[in-house]
């Protein structure tokens, strides 16, 4: 499913828009990030219609070659992509797309990247090296990303410009905190990626 964009409008092609000049009206955002930090939950949470989900459980055979530091009781691994939809005010309609996290899966990217507007990451704090892949990705193709720490039951809270300097972004790239386990949290962190994309957009005219 690919989306393309203009300076005015992101819409699905051969579709009218429906918002009127300068309006989003459909948008495809990655949600991307390590293993086991809550992409799954993330599009699961927020989706108005059933999420797919291209997950396999994980067997002996994985040990090894999957990395399941810090997450040691997950027994699944998504490998292919998750996906979703919401329709958020304004006519605009976000359909989200979950990378996988395990490394032998990556080559997927590529694929899931083709006509994203731009890109979540997904961060756990005590283990902010499995979101470095994503981060380097997105700013190596120059798509939009914004980092979205996801607050874990009993996760230690850290200041998000230590989180900012920890992973070297940009003062322009926006850094949340959320539950991602919550629908208006993980809402709020589309709403501010939406904002920053159009704010990129509007800087090239």
């Amino acid at each position: 499913m690919d989306y393309v964009h203009s300076d005015t409008a992101v819409h699905e092609p051969g579709a009218a828009p429906t918002g009127g000049e300068g309006k989003l009206t459909a948008a495809k955002i990655l949600i991307a990030g390590g293993f086991g930090v809550g992409k799954t939950t993330m599009v699961g949470s927020i989706s108005e219609i059933r999420p797919l989900r291209t997950e396999e459980l994980l067997t002996d055979r994985s040990v090894g070659v999957d990395d399941t530091t810090g997450v040691d009781g997950k027994i699944s691994t998504t490998v292919a992509m998750d996906f979703g939809r919401i329709t958020l005010p304004d006519d605009l309609v976000l359909y989200l797309f979950g990378t996988p996290g395990q490394q032998r899966f990556w080559f997927m990217w590529d694929e899931l990247a083709l006509g994203a507007i731009g890109a979540v990451v997904l961060a756990d704090v005590g283990r902010l090296a499995d979101c470095f892949a994503a981060v380097d990705y997105f700013e190596d193709r120059r798509t939009p990303f914004m980092v979205a720490v996801n607050c874990f039951d009993g996760t230690e809270r850290k200041d998000p410009e230590d989180v900012r300097i920890a992973l070297d972004l940009d003062e322009d790239v926006p850094l949340v905190l959320c539950d991602v386990r919550s629908r208006d949290s993980a809402k709020r962190v589309l709403i501010t990626m939406i904002e920053y994309v159009l704010t990129k957009i509007a800087s090239r005219r």
